[in-house]
């Protein structure tokens, strides 16, 4: 089985819409600084990326499925000229009643691309810039990393020191977010191999 990096959309890859409004157009989709370099960190570590977003746009008859998949198809074809894979797209195109499986903080999406791609849950990770996305992540099984906005309380670094988050990870940004697990899996792979050659 393979691991995964699961990104949240707005907010970690690009920039989220004014309170109340919705991403409806491509005109409308502006990638954050740093994310065409972060994505491609996991493409070049064998880590799979998957966007998994909740769409409640479609629900609320802003924006059509049709609409949606040419705004994720420029984003990719964009990301892509910068040497970006995205693997795969999940969103959820549902509103908040009556429930549902896929929007988070179920993790409902999360559960089917494991499936469909083949994904070690546990070993995989899911970043957020919201704790709903947090919780979709450890109601996976995943482990996870909180993206803070600079206008959250943050301090110099753009990290919140003040929320008590349920993030394993705590960054300023999608690219500082895959910094911090790239150590990490680094630090997990030394050590799994120091503890085998010591057997």
């Amino acid at each position: 089985m393979t691991k995964a990096v699961f990104l949240d959309r707005d907010g970690v890859i690009n920039r989220k819409a004014p309170e109340g409004d919705y991403i409806t157009s491509s005109e409308d989709f502006q990638i954050l600084p740093g994310v065409a370099e972060a994505i491609s960190l996991l493409n070049r570590a064998g880590l799979r990326v998957i966007v998994v977003t909740n769409q409640r746009a479609i629900a609320k008859g802003l924006l059509t499925i049709a609409g949606l998949k040419k705004i994720h198809d420029r984003m990719c074809e964009s990301l892509a000229r910068s040497g970006a894979v995205i693997d795969s797209i999940q969103f959820c195109p549902h509103d908040y009643d009556p429930p549902c499986a896929c929007r988070k903080p179920a993790p409902g999406m999360l559960l089917d691309a494991a499936r469909e791609i083949g994904i070690d849950l546990k070993a995989s990770w899911m970043i957020g810039d919201s704790d709903i996305d947090i919780q979709a992540g450890k109601n996976a099984g995943c482990r996870t990393a909180r993206i803070f906005a600079s206008n959250e309380n943050s301090n110099a670094n753009g990290i919140d020191s003040g929320k008590s988050s349920i993030a394993d990870v705590k960054a300023a940004s999608l690219l500082d977010a895959v910094h911090q697990i790239l150590q990490r899996e680094s630090s997990t792979a030394s050590s799994l191999a120091t503890d085998s050659a010591a057997r």
